[in-house]
């Protein structure tokens, strides 16, 4: 998508070790029409797939997913990294190595927002090594809950997350693909979604 690329090659910075800062319009500060465009592009994606509801993780992918979720009519669930004194105390748990704060994160869902056997389609700000997007796939499973595609908005290909994915067997689209980060500079790389 010509207008995320457009953004990271303005705006973003690369801070080395794959690490990617897209605070300005993604992370920390979201631009709203951006996710719009975004969410847009998502629901073309995946307008056949037959989700029925959207899961992401909080707090990133929370703009994109929600977006997409107004332009498929659907609802959308994030994962917890903290369990909320007003959520039940049987919950979906797993967890996630976080890149940029080099931590193991817990995802965590309460099963009345992930029923079994309702599609779920993820949709998350980054798809780097694949480890979020499968605790993600976790929770999914422990629902007893068919996926049915994943969608990122930025894909960091150099990092094998696709590979890591590919036998789920479910549709993958990144809206923007960065083939490498070396030298300091982002280069994206030619697949069209």
């Amino acid at each position: 998508m010509q207008l995320l690329e457009d953004r990271i090659a303005k705006e973003a910075r690369n801070l080395g070790d794959g690490i990617l800062k897209v605070d300005g319009f993604i992370n920390h500060q979201v631009d709203p029409e951006l996710m719009e465009a975004c969410g847009k592009e998502f629901a073309r994606l995946f307008a056949g797939v037959g989700a029925r509801r959207i899961l992401t993780a909080e707090i990133s992918g929370i703009a994109p997913a929600l977006m997409t979720a107004r332009y498929l009519n659907l609802p959308v669930v994030y994962a917890r990294k903290k369990k909320p004194v007003t959520m039940s105390d049987t919950v979906y748990l797993t967890v996630a190595p976080s890149h940029t704060k080099g931590v193991m994160t817990e995802l965590i869902v309460s099963p009345d927002f992930l029923p079994r056997e309702e599609p779920v389609l993820i949709i998350d700000d980054f798809l780097a090594s694949g480890a979020t997007i499968m605790g993600l796939v976790r929770l999914i499973q422990a629902a007893g809950a068919p996926l049915v595609g994943v969608g990122a908005l930025i894909e960091k290909e150099f990092e094998g997350g696709r590979e890591a994915l590919a036998y789920l067997n479910v549709p993958v689209h990144a809206l923007a693909s960065i083939k490498s980060m070396e030298n300091g500079e982002i280069l994206f790389s030619d697949r069209q979604e």
